[in-house]
């Protein structure tokens, strides 16, 4: 716990089979967390397996692919019947390193924000880790559209690693977000539509084989999801046109 608020680590998994232990070792390692959840979403692997012998793991298996977006809302409703208080999602690919997490657990314990980001931009240090240069690009060039659109400064919209608060998590409506990667977009973009504190921390990041990414197609997409994201954003504030989203 981080005083006295249950730390509760959410593990969105997809074929982690060969990282997942290690991820969850260093997770562990770091004192602070309660429990960590490990929401397998129908790997063709043995991911489910094998984090099913962990201790303090608790796993839930999505009986058939229903993609990244749906398998963070079940990874926030279990966290939140866990009791949890601050919420951290780690990917179990061993991408993010899990030492960031009582930082991120303080900042949200201690009042400060209510959502915090582990950002792969601050600091410059995205190529050096090995980000590929069209990853990099397509970043710069989204953030600093939906930078514009979205009124907020933030360093990219598109990191994986997030801590949030409970009173958070149980205020904004996941319902209507995508079921696909542009999910994480969309929730950002309605944390910012309720004014919500975004705080970010600079974060150090892996790149290798077993480390998930999605291809150069579904990469496409997810840019066309995150421009429509900030136009329904830019008009609802407007008061231009509604959106589910932002409501």
């Amino acid at each position: 716990m981080y005083k006295g608020c249950k730390v509760v680590v959410v593990m969105p998994a997809y074929n982690a089979e060969k990282t997942v232990v290690k991820t969850y070792r260093e997770i562990m390692a770091q004192e602070v967390v309660d429990t960590v959840i490990l929401v397998d979403d129908a790997s063709s692997d043995n991911t489910a397996e094998v984090a099913a012998e962990l201790e303090k793991m608790q796993v839930i298996i999505h009986p058939k692919n229903m993609g990244y977006g749906a398998n963070q809302k079940t990874c926030y409703q279990a966290a939140l019947e866990a009791g949890g208080d601050i919420i951290i999602m780690v990917h179990p690919d061993y991408q993010y390193t899990p030492k960031l997490i009582p930082g991120m657990a303080s900042l949200i314990g201690n009042g400060l924000y209510s959502c915090v980001l582990g950002s792969r931009i601050l600091g410059g240090y995205a190529l050096q880790d090995g980000m590929p240069m069209w990853k990099y690009i397509a970043n710069r060039f989204l953030t600093c559209f939906e930078n514009l659109l979205i009124q907020a400064k933030l360093s990219e919209y598109h990191t994986g690693y997030r801590a949030f608060s409970r009173d958070l998590l149980e205020s904004i409506d996941l319902s209507d977000n995508s079921d696909d990667f542009v999910f994480d977009n969309q929730m950002l973009a309605q944390i910012i539509w309720a004014g919500y504190p975004v705080a970010e921390i600079t974060c150090p990041t892996k790149y290798f084989p077993e480390a998930s990414s999605i291809n150069f197609s579904r990469s496409v997409r997810y840019g066309f999801g995150c421009v429509s994201t900030a136009i329904q954003f830019r008009l609802a504030k407007m008061g231009v046109r509604r959106s589910v989203l932002f409501s």
